[in-house]
């Protein structure tokens, strides 16, 4: 059980899918980068502060012959207070003793610096500080002793403001998104309007244009350009050479039947062995259904070869159905067949391939000829209705038998096995009614007989 081929998205859906994928991507980025660099510069900020404010409190402390002395200035908790509503907390060591502050604020891993601030990081009563600390000699009775002041800060000022950037970057990371969906659409579609264009100008194009295309396109569309035009070089020479074996084979087939006809109608007449006369006309017959059947065949295949090569003019249905119908009289004469043509004296115009229209009323008139009782009358009439031509061509002959079937190639009614023919004359009128936007049906006529109703678009 063979599954069902899903189609290929269209290169137009590809494109935009990559790009915006792309976009994503960036916007992702984007969105990153910016709370990345806003997180480094807020904290970079707040170091700073928190720094200062621990320079202050190391410039305000003095040694002297009693000990050390504290002064804490305002400034410095003032300077820290102008971030946001953070807590801070201080500590001032002399070695391992506390001099004033928390005395559990934890100090630095290793030794304190002495002209910039060292940073660190680390948990503090179920909260996470942000330390800043600095080293100072002070002279306490002419001996120099190494003070130690720790600074902590909570960090929710810093939270808060990281959270405000992180969100302008995620607006401007979905901004630039849209803008780059948007201008993703409109570069697909730039990029394949060339592809649009020149199918256009291809479609546009008549069944007949097979000139090779120039036209500029982009230099990646000239190798499709290129193939396209050795395909059409091909096709053209593949039709002529089509139209070319079509034109030799009825030549050669006729011809050679004609001539077996001939000889065997002249031994039939110098003869006189009622055998001989029987087998002659056997082969007479023979050769006549031969004949019928590559008629029919090469003018089966001038059809579909025409179908898609068709020469359409504007063209009066009215006097080609007389001038058709006037060369079937002698046959019609032979089988004691009246024909009976209803045509308007008004043109009856209709635009199609005068080839294939011909082809299809012959077709009509010699079944309705052949499968008619003699002393009988074809009769054809057209008629216009509702912007179409209408022709009908009735006889009163075997009627229809398996109708449904009829149009089909080499099918034939199960009642005409002892006539010539070959199965193709009403698939040739659906085919050139199916390429002339027309209709063709086919009926059993009341008391005998069938009604052939072909259809064309009026011009």
């Amino acid at each position: 059980m063979s599954r069902a081929r899903r189609p290929a998205p269209s290169i137009r859906q590809r494109l935009v899918v990559q790009l915006v994928v792309v976009a994503a991507l960036l916007s992702g980025l984007l969105y990153l980068s910016v709370r990345t660099v806003a997180d480094a510069a807020v904290e970079t900020t707040q170091d700073s502060i928190l720094g200062a404010a621990t320079t202050t409190i190391a410039e305000e402390i003095r040694g002297g012959e009693d000990g050390i002395e504290v002064d804490i200035p305002y400034t410095a908790f003032s300077m820290l207070g102008a971030i946001g509503q953070d807590r801070v907390f201080y500590r001032v060591m002399v070695g391992d003793e506390t001099i004033t502050g928390y005395d559990d604020l934890p100090p630095p891993d290793g030794a304190a610096a002495t002209l910039e601030p060292r940073y660190y990081t680390r948990s503090f009563r179920d909260v996470e500080l942000r330390i800043a600390a600095v080293s100072r000699t002070v002279l306490v009775d002419g001996r120099a002793v190494e003070t130690v002041i720790l600074v902590g800060q909570t960090r929710q000022g810093q939270a808060a403001i990281v959270a405000t950037m992180a969100n302008r970057a995620a607006a401007l990371g979905l901004g630039f998104f849209v803008v780059a969906t948007l201008l993703s659409i409109v570069t697909a579609g730039t990029v394949l309007r060339p592809v649009n264009r020149l199918a256009e100008a291809v479609g546009r194009r008549g069944p007949q244009d097979l000139r090779p295309i120039h036209r500029d396109v982009p230099r990646e569309l000239a190798p499709f350009v290129t193939a396209l035009n050795g395909f059409i070089t091909r096709l053209g020479g593949a039709l002529s050479r089509t139209e070319t074996f079509i034109a030799e084979a009825a030549h050669h087939i006729r011809t050679p039947l004609a001539t077996v006809r001939a000889q065997a109608e002249i031994a039939l007449r110098q003869t006189d062995d009622d055998a001989t006369r029987a087998a002659l006309r056997s082969v007479v017959r023979a050769v006549d259904g031969s004949a019928r059947s590559a008629g029919q065949l090469l003018d089966h295949a001038t059809v579909v070869y025409r179908t898609d090569q068709r020469t359409d003019e504007r063209l009066d249905l009215g006097a080609l159905t007389r001038d058709i119908a006037r060369t079937f009289e002698p046959t019609a004469d032979l089988r004691e067949i009246a024909i009976a043509l209803d045509v308007p004296d008004t043109p009856v115009s209709v635009t199609g391939d005068r080839l294939l229209l011909e082809s299809a009323l012959r077709n009509l008139i010699d079944n309705a000829i052949k499968y008619g009782a003699p002393d009988t009358q074809v009769e054809i009439s057209l008629t216009t209705a509702d912007g179409a031509a209408r022709i009908c061509v009735l006889d009163r002959g075997r009627g229809l038998s398996g109708a449904k079937a009829l149009t089909g190639r080499f099918q034939r009614g199960e009642n005409v096995g002892d006539i010539v023919g070959s199965g193709l004359g009403l698939t040739i009128v659906q085919e050139v009614a199916h390429a002339q936007g027309g209709t063709f049906d086919i009926v059993n006529r009341e008391g005998g007989g069938a009604c052939a109703i072909l259809q064309f678009p009026l011009s």
